[in-house]
């Protein structure tokens, strides 16, 4: 069965930096396209930033620019280093693959920008 654990959130001022750890496991990693997604209280799930299986990263526009997606095939695990949060990017953070077919969502980790 596919495995996703998410680790890495909490809570951080405004403007701090926060680094997010998907470690996968129960699929060939290395085939998939990864995606973080994130979804904030009232608002649907949204696709954050992937990363395909050759290494390029796509971004939504309203993280562009302030975080980076990478992934390490050898290990199972991709990662998003988030830097100048904002209030706005409090979520529970999850990550899956990209597309139709997705494992299970795991529990996620909570992000909270605060002062």
């Amino acid at each position: 069965q596919v495995q996703l654990v998410e680790s890495g959130g909490g809570l951080v001022q405004p403007g701090g930096p926060l680094r997010l750890s998907c470690a996968a496991s129960g699929f060939i990693f290395r085939m998939y396209a990864m995606g973080w997604y994130r979804q904030a209280p009232g608002k649907q799930r949204e696709l954050v930033a992937s990363i395909n299986s050759g290494g390029s990263p796509y971004y939504a526009d309203s993280v562009k620019g302030r975080f980076t997606i990478s992934r390490d095939n050898d290990k199972n695990t991709v990662t998003l280093q988030m830097n100048s949060l904002k209030p706005e990017d409090t979520a529970v953070y999850y990550c899956n693959t990209v597309g139709i077919i997705k494992g299970s969502w795991g529990q996620g980790t909570q992000v909270t920008v605060s002062s």
